[in-house]
């Protein structure tokens, strides 16, 4: 399962990729500018997005523009327009663009497009993680080694290497392991998140929103990507 934004000011093409990419098993955001758009990416990395070029408040090439300036182009992106111009779409692969798909978008175009991008995803976090080299460590580090807070990240440190990350609840203690690729180990960091804030908020769902700075109808969304049950009773508070 991977986490797609579709940023479109269209909501018939946000409801229709929608339904599309969830039968096939994704996880889809929508966001209907560049303003949603930019405010997504602040809170989480998706693993793909598509993004419409012709927007009414900033166009989806200066949006790229930006994401790529600023460092933050680390996903693959596929840009739709039923307008541009071939000028366009070389400019907007030339900044970074994984793929440009013409609309009305062809299904098996759409579907083909998706499944090249999550590949090219998979292979962006490979490299990432091997370009990670931890600085040996000959000596642990007290202070990190335990953290005062309950369900702050503690770093566990081998005599050689950082090998592992412990997070520490109230009644457990989960390791997470730094060789894991770059979204097994966010995916695990975040169900340990929201599961201690389960417990702490006894299952109200409104107290974790406010705390995790998540809409509602997102943080039902991520549970159910994580794989968090929910009692029923306690979900609706």
């Amino acid at each position: 399962m991977a986490t797609i934004l579709v940023v479109d000011d269209e909501m018939g093409i946000r409801e229709l990729l929608s339904e599309i990419l969830n039968d096939e098993g994704h996880l889809v955001d929508v966001a209907e500018n560049a303003q949603e758009a930019r405010a997504y990416c602040m809170r989480q990395a998706p693993d793909l997005v598509l993004l419409d070029i012709w927007m009414p408040d900033t166009d989806g090439v200066t949006l790229l523009k930006e994401w790529a300036a600023q460092g933050c182009l680390t996903m693959p992106v596929i840009m739709m327009s039923g307008h541009a111009t071939i000028d366009t779409a070389v400019e907007a692969t030339r900044i970074g663009a994984f793929d440009f798909l013409e609309k009305p978008i062809a299904l098996q175009k759409l579907l083909q497009a998706v499944k090249q991008g999550l590949v090219r995803a998979a292979e962006m976090n490979a490299r990432a993680n091997t370009q990670f080299t931890p600085r040996p460590i000959t000596q642990p580090e007290p202070e990190l080694a335990t953290m005062p807070s309950i369900g702050a990240v503690a770093l566990s440190i081998a005599s050689h290497s950082v090998a592992e990350t412990a997070i520490a609840s109230p009644s457990e203690c989960v390791t997470i392991s730094l060789k894991l690729p770059l979204r097994d180990a966010r995916d695990a960091f975040e169900r340990a998140y929201f599961e201690y804030h389960l417990k702490q908020a006894n299952g109200s769902m409104t107290r974790i929103a406010e705390r995790a700075g998540l809409e509602r109808t997102h943080l039902y969304r991520k549970l159910k990507q994580l794989g968090i049950e929910l009692c029923r009773n306690r979900a609706e508070s």
